[in-house]
């Protein structure tokens, strides 16, 4: 077999670095509706649920540019992709900047979004071509930096807001991210030459003929795995602050519990990407999610300020190694031609369940007055997606053993 030229080498690894630099900055897209959500409300005069629209088109505009832009990916390349993506970001936050009512903000955050999604599916597809040995761990990397944007950037920008308000917080990150992803675009010009490509994609072949399923598939159900498991994940992620207002812990608990969730999340992604590279994708994402499973029942039985600070480190230890270790399976076992394209597919899914599983638990606080039930919802469709991951495994054992599986 031929031997790879750049695969895992040292320049693979500084690439990596400019990626996670690049994801760290172009996620800001993701966090800065939530640092100026309170200032946009009282500038319009609106409440609380018309203020969240332009959070809401946010997330529309990232789920669809992943999938667009992962197509783009694959056909043009990392460098144009993030150079387009840069300068729509900056047209966008100008435009935010302006915005004279709030269905003109909410147009320019669902570009901010479809920008923003340049630096997650599609840079993390971009970043596994360059990785065979340590392809889990680079996926890993690059993922965390939508969480360390979230850890960095609302401190960063909260003096902005204060001292000059929420249109000079625009106009800031209308800079920021056109004057530098535009000019870190073009370090990630290099191509993967074709003969390492080569060896990757004989490994993909060799995975996906064990598994006995067609490339449409797997992807199929892959996206149904990461919609279940994100409509589980939505539960504590998008209301764990509501949950602390309704127990009288106050906003601030609860912004405290979310920010430990998400830097276990950046602990999980890393271990997990470890655990991928040496007992593959499929095998850490049924870990992960038996163990979000057994972490959103720990939310059940508490409902003290301690315990539920211990459950929230637990449930972030527990999921954040999971929607990454879509994005190596689809490495793993699918062309890598296609991968921006199916990456971003599977991504949109789960950025899907996030957004649906959000919205259906505070449809059931409402309908029961409690979060209790809309945690064994979470519950539930986590189930949905180990049964899917559970399937993929016994197939792939059992074609492996000689036994006959369904076609």
């Amino acid at each position: 077999m031929h031997r790879p030229l750049v695969l895992d080498g040292a320049y693979s690894w500084r690439r990596l670095a400019l990626s996670l630099l690049i994801a760290v900055i172009g996620n800001v897209g993701m966090w800065s509706i939530i640092v100026i959500l309170p200032s946009v409300q009282a500038d319009f005069g609106v409440d609380r649920a018309d203020a969240s629209l332009p959070y809401t088109l946010t997330m529309i505009g990232f789920g669809t540019g992943n999938l667009v832009l992962g197509r783009a990916v694959d056909r043009y390349g990392i460098s144009i992709t993030l150079a387009l993506a840069g300068v729509l970001l900056g047209v966008a936050y100008i435009c935010a900047s302006l915005a004279p009512g709030l269905w003109m903000l909410s147009i320019a955050h669902l570009a901010i979004g479809f920008g923003t999604a340049a630096t997650f599916g599609p840079l993390i597809a971009d970043a596994s071509h360059w990785f065979l040995r340590r392809r889990g761990i680079a996926i890993a990397i690059v993922a965390s930096g939508n969480y360390l944007s979230g850890a960095i950037w609302p401190l960063a920008l909260s003096g902005v807001l204060e001292d000059q308000g929420w249109r000079a917080v625009c106009l800031a990150l209308a800079a920021l991210t056109a004057g530098l992803m535009l000019p870190l675009s073009l370090t990630l010009r290099r191509r993967l030459p074709a003969a390492d490509e080569g060896v990757a994609e004989a490994k993909a072949k060799a995975a996906s003929s064990a598994a006995a399923l067609s490339p449409r598939t797997l992807t199929l159900m892959l996206a149904v795995a990461g919609f279940g498991c994100c409509m589980a994940m939505a539960m504590p992620q998008v209301h764990v602050v509501a949950l602390c207002v309704d127990l009288g812990f106050g906003p601030v608990a609860g912004a405290e519990m979310l920010s430990v969730m998400l830097l276990g999340g950046v602990v999980s992604r890393v271990l997990s990407g470890l655990a991928a590279d040496r007992w593959g994708g499929v095998a850490v994402l049924l870990v992960g999610s038996s163990l979000q499973f057994l972490a959103l029942g720990l939310y059940l039985p508490f409902d003290t300020l301690t315990p539920l600070y211990i459950v929230s480190i637990v449930f972030g230890l527990a999921q954040g190694g999971i929607v990454p270790s879509y994005a190596v399976i689809v490495r793993d076992y699918l062309p890598a031609k296609e991968a921006g394209a199916r990456v971003g597919l599977v991504i949109m899914s789960t950025i899907v369940g996030m957004a649906v599983g959000g919205w259906v638990s505070g449809w059931i606080h409402d309908l029961t007055g409690s979060y209790q039930v809309a945690f064994l919802n979470g519950m539930a469709w986590n189930l949905l997606n180990i049964a899917v991951i559970s399937a993929l495994i016994w197939r792939t054992r059992a074609h492996l053993s000689g036994g006959r599986v369904p076609a």
